[in-house]
């Protein structure tokens, strides 16, 4: 918008930027020194007052057109965000590619077993992670102190008993050995996979967090071997049958014709979820990183992934 104010100053507003300009020392020299100009001097006048518009408004648009760039850099946003090896990084590439339309750039960084990611986060080495459940990351606060906050979910992924001996759960013999993964709040999810299915029986009471001392009651006399999370899978060979994760039931080569029984889906307490430090929790960042999760193109590579092993859960 092009204004002129008693002074003879012109002024031109584009794109948020104000350009002064003498606008009447330019035109001085077209006058006549009496107070009336003759047509042909008139008209130069104008011609040149045009001229000066025109210089103005290219001046305004050059400026514009040189600070956009860095306005919209100053938008951008690089993040990194740890995630599990395996299929996951597979779906973390998708939701990469829909944050970068957003302005949002993350770097993926992948651990292989699950105390990594809490720690790394907690000391500001990576932004978010997306790996773990609630009652995971509770243990973890309260072993540990951390200052983590979960901002939205992602999808659960049902614990299942795998065999590679037996086909149903009523074929595992008396003293057969079962392994369940030995963090607080998997191997309680493991046993009571194992107390559905009529193979032990847990304390009255005993919370998600159980332990094989809560185990009152064992009809075939099973050995549960308590083994690390990435082990178990590994060790199916080794084993009668043993409750594995998802994820590392599919490292290890498992897949669903393994599974012999598995936890229920409704109400399940283990949707994993993206966490935060409670300090970004309410940065605008961090809702675009949930966007960009929370979708259907995202979800259609999970469920290609996957094959059915994970459900979304948001």
């Amino acid at each position: 918008m092009l204004q002129c104010n008693r002074d003879r100053l012109a002024w031109f507003t584009i794109g948020g930027f104000e350009i002064i300009w003498p606008f009447e020392a330019r035109l001085t020299n077209f006058k006549t020194g009496n107070t009336t100009m003759n047509k042909k001097t008139s008209a130069t006048s104008s011609l040149t007052r045009r001229a000066s518009l025109a210089a103005i408004a290219a001046s305004a648009v050059a400026i514009v057109a040189f600070a956009a760039p860095v306005a919209s850099f100053a938008e951008d946003k690089s993040i990194k965000v740890g995630i599990m090896s395996g299929e996951d990084e597979d779906v973390w590439r998708v939701v990469t590619e829909e944050a970068a339309k957003k302005g949002l750039k993350i770097e993926t960084v992948v651990f292989n077993d699950y105390t990594q990611p809490n720690e790394a986060l907690e000391r500001g080495e990576i932004d978010a992670n997306a790996f773990q459940h609630k009652p995971y990351l509770d243990n973890q606060v309260n072993q540990h102190g951390y200052h983590i906050v979960p901002v939205g979910y992602t999808a659960v992924w049902p614990i299942g008993l795998y065999s590679k001996k037996h086909k149903a759960v009523a074929e595992i013999a008396e003293g057969a050995t079962i392994g369940v993964p030995n963090d607080p709040s998997n191997e309680g999810r493991a046993l009571r996979v194992l107390q559905n299915e009529g193979i032990i029986k847990l304390k009255d009471g005993t919370g998600i967090l159980a332990t094989v001392t809560d185990i009152t009651e064992n009809p075939k006399n099973v050995e549960i071997k308590e083994l690390d999370a990435g082990v178990v899978g590994r060790a199916i060979e080794d084993l009668d049958a043993a409750v594995i994760n998802t994820d590392w039931a599919l490292k290890s080569g498992l897949s669903a014709a393994d599974r012999i029984a598995q936890e229920p889906i409704a109400d399940n307490p283990y949707r994993n979820f993206i966490a935060v430090k409670q300090d970004s929790e309410n940065e605008a960042w961090v809702k675009t990183l949930v966007s960009s999760y929370q979708n259907d193109t995202v979800k259609a590579e999970f469920d290609k992934v996957y094959k059915g092993t994970g459900v979304s859960a948001y």
